[in-house]
């Protein structure tokens, strides 16, 4: 996928894609929806398929001294929308100048002269420019002008009427619900981060762990989880603890897992993580010997969990999950 940072002399070769337009944060299975379809009008119309996203979030940008949790930064987003099939993204600073830009110079200046769209698909709610004072009808009047057309896709829906949404993601990690989330994405929520050196204490207790911090805002919640944690081309199960182990005093929250059945040394290497499933929330033990006995039971219930989902994973029933199973497996068999 070809990755432009700027609307600005956009190579011939990529102008006249279908856009789909939006943050897409988390990339659920209500912004796939506005992604698929604007890759199938691409494809219908002999054309690549392409998407326009913002970078920071404009929440970050307008409040930056306010962390956000941001389901999936630029990186991951990235290779998303690969999975997805798209054949180009526009990643645009969204700065100072980039929100000064009226609703009429985005779509003219931007989306018909920078891009030269052939074609542009956008969610229900899309609002644009300055003020959020654009509308789809002001998008599709302007297409008219500038040579482009606009679609737009309907809200998508669970069973039982919940819309997909980001923010519905984020409050299902809040709470522990998994599950929940990844049914709204479509595959299972990950984070990314660089192995740092913790305090030594899994070790001395039998269940040396990998260490990072997450992500400023990505106040998941705090317990243990069955995660999936991969590295150079390998996954490996893991019981995994996000949280400020009040145990040994309570300090700022990290990201620990214990790889099940690895020898190895991590330290400064990269890693992703899967979350699978809660198993149960944060504790205070009264002593290191009774979180090592709780450690044993956690683990054992992580194994029969994480088995399970190996043997019939229900992300697995969407395009995406599909994609980013096959690539692990993909992984599995070759240096990647």
């Amino acid at each position: 996928m070809d990755v432009i940072r700027s609307w600005r002399d956009t190579p011939p070769a990529l102008k006249g894609a279908g856009l789909a337009i939006g943050n897409f944060d988390g990339v659920h299975r209500g912004h796939q929806a506005v992604l698929n379809e604007a890759r199938r009008i691409a494809t219908a119309e002999g054309r690549r398929a392409g998407v326009v996203i913002f970078e920071p979030h404009p929440r970050e940008f307008f409040a930056p001294d306010q962390p956000f949790f941001r389901l999936t930064p630029l990186p991951v987003k990235l290779e998303l929308l690969e999975a997805l099939g798209l054949d180009q993204a526009f990643v645009l600073t969204f700065d100072k100048a980039m929100s000064s830009l009226s609703a009429d110079d985005f779509a003219i200046e931007v989306v018909g002269q920078g891009f030269g769209a052939s074609h542009v698909v956008v969610g229900y709610d899309f609002t644009y420019g300055k003020g959020r004072t654009g509308s789809v009808e002001h998008m599709a009047s302007i297409g008219k002008t500038q040579g482009f057309g606009v679609d737009v896709v309907s809200p998508v829906t669970l069973e039982g009427g919940v819309t997909f949404s980001s923010s519905t993601t984020r409050e299902h990690l809040r709470r522990g619900e998994v599950r929940e989330a990844a049914e709204q994405l479509g595959y299972w929520w990950r984070v990314r981060g660089q192995v740092g050196t913790g305090a030594g204490r899994g070790k001395d207790l039998g269940f040396p762990t990998i260490n990072f911090k997450l992500a400023p805002g990505q106040d998941v919640c705090h317990g243990i989880y069955a995660m999936r944690v991969h590295h150079a081309g390998q996954r490996h199960h893991a019981a995994g603890y996000v949280g400020p182990r009040p145990t040994f005093g309570a300090g700022e929250p990290v990201l620990e897992a214990y790889l099940l059945d690895f020898s190895g040394y991590l330290y400064d290497h990269e890693v992703e993580v899967e979350f699978i499933d809660f198993v149960r929330p944060d504790h205070t033990f009264e002593s290191s010997q009774a979180l090592a006995a709780q450690m044993a039971e956690d683990c054992s219930q992580v194994r029969e969990s994480l088995a399970a989902v190996d043997a019939d994973d229900p992300m697995r029933r969407f395009a995406l999950g599909d994609a980013l199973a096959e690539r692990a497996l993909d992984c599995g068999k070759a240096d990647c």
